[in-house]
């Protein structure tokens, strides 16, 4: 399910970003995807190719990850981000929820660190 306000345009930073068309209210699902896992052997060729930006830890060890379907690998970070999203590893869903008000044209961003306002330095930043 993805919000059919939502569309993927380019953004003047980070390449392409999800912006929404109409308002969101604080609270409203604006995506479930469904995911592919992988385990840690699929997670070691992953790493050595351009889909290791995209994917996520997943699982109660994170030895495994994921490819989440739909716009959910195209949602770019902040550390106060608009939205939040949570893995439910027994669906195999990643589903994204807004935590404020989003005004129309305004780009959704997630927190890579999973708390929607964690500010603890994310792993490329280091680079």
């Amino acid at each position: 399910m993805i919000l059919p306000c939502l569309t993927v345009a380019p953004t003047s930073l980070m390449g392409r970003g999800v912006f929404t068309t109409a308002p969101i209210a604080a609270g409203t699902v604006v995506e479930i995807s469904p995911v592919i896992v992988m385990n840690a052997g699929d997670r070691k060729h992953l790493d050595q190719t351009t889909l290791h930006d995209y994917i996520f830890e997943w699982g109660d060890d994170l030895s495994q990850c994921c490819m989440a379907l739909g716009y959910v690998p195209l949602y770019n970070h902040s550390y106060t981000s608009n939205c939040e999203y949570e893995m439910d590893f027994a669906a195999e869903l990643i589903r994204v929820t807004a935590v404020r008000d989003i005004v129309a044209g305004e780009e959704l961003f997630i927190n890579y660190n999973g708390d929607w306002n964690d500010s603890k330095p994310l792993w490329f930043a280091a680079k």
